[in-house]
């Protein structure tokens, strides 16, 4: 099990790291987190819900996505509640006290220990991640994530501390200090991630650190910033609130508040011929040749929130130059004449009108559609891949003018022209002719021989797990797993 002094401290990536070396290696991992807050999910093969996170690192262990590996994902939909998803399938929003103060939460704990036991007695080894601090002392004895899980599984565990953000002596000393005996008896060592520059100008840092803690650090990771791997949270986003630049096609997400699914972005991020960039400014927005509205835990708040902040009237403008607005899920819901709420599944709100650039309208509703797609778009023949997590209907009072097909047939989202349309499918954008025709009028270049994303994620992974190697103390991590 891999835990931190804090989040974003590194667990994901290096947790996908492990599923890959332990595959590689020769056996069958699997991960597992036991409770995930995200608003990046993603549809199992059959038809589940379960944190994007957890299925980056199956697919890091070459292995399908299971709800077992998360069996309770949260997500975010207000500042103080969340919708809880318990084995993939949502069972209601809680607010933030209700949800931590309940029963101690112990039939979710139970769950997840069955969740675990489940995977366990399929895969091994089973590769865990905490989350956020370990030593959140008003928590520890609601915690259904960190050490409890740990003690249960047997799990050796290793700290994560994040020098780059300073403060490793502390928070590293500190998290250990705050543990009971039985919960550091659960750690077996303290890895050191993001260090920039020689690790061997850290040598007497990695002395101190063992001689306070006991513990040996069995690894300095580096920064970088030269492989990809799907991030968790949109905290990464920070990085990519770029602008417009001349000589690329100008491409604008909007930053919602409650954006999710982020992760649809990054294959057209990594275009030559494009400059993605996130933003919530209207002058940003009105420099952009493409604007995407993406998909929101929180539809109707969220466009409350661009209606009043001279966002969507920048929608507007763009669309009126002649330039591209295309909305994915939320944004789809968005950009139609209204969302209706009957049911308050987001909040006190019962209608809203829409955007108004589709002539679709939507219901919210409380059954959940969770699927992978496959699917053609357009008029092409290829076949594209793709997955749909929603709580709503979209219809048209007019004629059926779809963006895809899906295999078996069905007509799905709405094509207005080429300069305006909205589909449900994440990761539509992952599929090289779609992105081809989305350009197509903004670029004469072809985007060359077209990449394979999936065998550029499986370098990436594989990448990952030489970084490891190279940094971490692999013998001492396989000793600790016999024992």
């Amino acid at each position: 099990m891999f835990v931190g002094t804090a989040s974003d401290v590194g667990k994901s990536v290096i947790t996908a790291g492990f599923c890959r070396i332990f595959k590689q290696d020769g056996y069958q991992p699997a991960p597992f987190k036991a409770q995930n807050m995200s608003l990046n999910s993603y549809a199992t093969p059959d038809g589940l819900e379960i944190g994007r996170a957890q299925a980056v690192q199956a697919e890091a262990a070459g292995i399908p996505c299971h709800t077992d590996m998360n069996p309770v994902l949260l997500k975010p939909t207000t500042d103080k509640s969340s919708q809880v998803i318990l084995n993939g399938k949502p069972i209601g929003t809680q607010s933030a006290y209700e949800y931590f103060m309940a029963n101690d939460r112990n039939e979710l704990f139970t769950s997840v220990k069955q969740a675990f036991d489940r995977l366990a007695s399929r895969y091994s080894p089973v590769v865990m991640e905490g989350a956020g601090s370990i030593s959140e002392l008003n928590l520890k004895h609601r915690d259904i994530t960190n050490l409890r899980m740990a003690a249960h599984a047997g799990a050796a565990t290793y700290l994560i501390g994040d020098i780059d953000r300073g403060g490793l002596f502390g928070s590293v000393y500190g998290t250990i200090a705050l543990l009971t005996p039985e919960e550091r008896a659960c750690i077996k060592g303290i890895i050191v991630n993001k260090f920039r520059g020689d690790a061997r100008l850290f040598e007497d840092g990695k002395r101190m650190l063992e001689e306070l803690t006991g513990l040996p650090v069995v690894g300095i990771l580096p920064y970088f910033r030269d492989i990809f791997i799907e991030q968790e949270d949109s905290v990464s986003l920070e990085a990519k609130f770029r602008s417009a630049v001349v000589g690329k096609v100008n491409v604008a997400v909007i930053l919602l508040k409650r954006l999710s699914n982020f992760t649809d972005f990054d294959q057209l991020e990594r275009d030559p011929r494009v400059n993605l960039f996130y933003t919530n400014q209207p002058d940003e927005i009105e420099k952009a040749d493409i604007v995407i509205l993406p998909g929101s835990k929180n539809t109707i708040e969220d466009l409350l929130a661009i209606k009043n902040s001279g966002v969507a009237q920048a929608i507007y403008t763009v669309y009126k130059k002649g330039k591209t607005v295309i909305g994915i899920c939320g944004g789809y819901q968005m950009l139609g004449e209204t969302i209706e709420d009957p049911d308050h599944l987001e909040g006190t709100i019962e209608a809203m009108p829409g955007l108004g650039l589709l002539p679709v309208q939507t219901i919210l509703q409380p059954i959940k559609t969770t699927e992978q797609r496959q699917f053609t778009y357009r008029e092409t023949l290829a076949s594209c891949m793709g997955y749909e997590i929603h709580m709503g209907e979209t219809t048209t009072s007019g004629e059926s003018r779809p963006v895809t097909h899906l295999s078996d047939g069905r007509p799905e989202g709405y094509f207005l022209n080429r300069k305006c349309w909205g589909t449900y499918l994440h990761g539509i954008l992952d599929n090289a002719v779609v992105i081809d025709d989305l350009l197509a009028d903004y670029t004469t270049e072809s985007g060359g021989q077209a990449i394979d994303f999936q065998n550029f994620k499986a370098q990436q992974y594989d990448r990952l797990a030489d970084v490891i190697r190279a940094h971490v103390d692999m013998d001492q991590i396989y000793a600790s797993l016999r024992c």
